[in-house]
């Protein structure tokens, strides 16, 4: 079936998710972001993701605030930082972005990376945090297989959605099976790899022979595999092509092109690169000091 603003997904926990939202990753001025927003609404979006590390969650709160759009229509999904897991600091860090975002509660909280030794304190309070009704789900971004093997051994409550990079060239296709069998959601974060198919040969022979865009092809093949998508543009043109994917269809022979375009390459940090979160610790402490996260 093909899928549109209006389509939702219904997690594991009842609750209903779109299955295409906007991403808000790198959007840092104001007026930048509330016209995104703002146009995305008007579109007919309703799932906005932010994290606290993308230092716009209150940029993003005014820009919802200024839509003036019935709270139970939106779904918000914010995600806790590195530098801030563990039990207590998950409680403190939760405040600060509902306050941030200037909302009751919210719709979904992610884990953003499964940092080790902290992730199991972290999963605690956010189990506290849903029991308390301060979010209406709990889920976890990055994590593979072995980190989510880790989570069950503990956790009373598994996640309802795993976001991880997944693009035609990094498809996830074990994890993704895995999340099935477990009822976890896939969602994808750089579901065009940052740019990089934009000119790729197979992908732009199925875009014209469709009269489609090259990243409407790449957004419909998720789609096509059940999964959320959350894209990031700051023009409305952009944004509201990223939307409409109900005016052609992919077929067998185009899904199985795309399927062979498998390579395994992250554009992103690999979750298992202890080094590179041990260093996004002390950079986020920088930026701590330099006041360039919000406080």
């Amino acid at each position: 079936m093909m899928k549109t603003l209006q389509d939702k997904m219904v997690l594991s926990n009842g609750q209903h998710i779109p299955y295409i939202g906007l991403g808000v990753f790198q959007m840092s001025e104001q007026n930048y972001i509330t016209q995104a927003v703002m146009q995305a609404i008007q579109t007919g979006y309703r799932l906005f993701d932010t994290a606290a590390v993308y230092n716009n969650e209150k940029k993003v709160g005014s820009a919802i605030k200024e839509c003036h759009v019935a709270r139970q229509e939106l779904f918000i999904s914010s995600k806790i930082w590195n530098g801030h897991q563990g039990y207590d600091e998950t409680l403190f860090a939760f405040e600060r972005t509902l306050r941030n975002l200037q909302l009751d509660y919210l719709d979904l909280y992610l884990i953003h990376w499964p940092i080790s030794g902290k992730y199991l304190d972290t999963w605690r309070a956010f189990e506290r945090l849903l029991k308390e009704g301060a979010v209406k789900s709990i889920g976890v971004a990055n994590f593979k297989q072995h980190h989510l093997e880790d989570l069950f051994r503990v956790a009373n409550e598994k996640p309802v959605l795993n976001q991880v990079e997944t693009h035609p060239l990094l498809p996830q296709n074990e994890l993704r099976e895995f999340l099935k069998k477990n009822g976890i959601a896939h969602a994808a974060w750089s579901p065009l790899a940052k740019g990089t198919l934009m000119q790729h040969p197979v992908i732009t022979s199925i875009a014209k022979k469709h009269g489609a865009f090259v990243d409407q092809v790449i957004l419909q093949w998720h789609l096509n595999r059940n999964t959320i998508i959350i894209p990031k543009s700051i023009t409305s043109s952009r944004i509201r092509e990223n939307s409409n994917l109900a005016y052609f269809k992919l077929d067998e022979d185009d899904m199985r092109k795309l399927n062979k375009l498998e390579s395994g390459k992250y554009v992103g940090p690999d979750p298992d690169d202890l080094a590179y979160f041990l260093s996004s610790v002390e950079r986020e402490r920088e930026f701590i000091e330099t006041g360039d996260i919000e406080a």
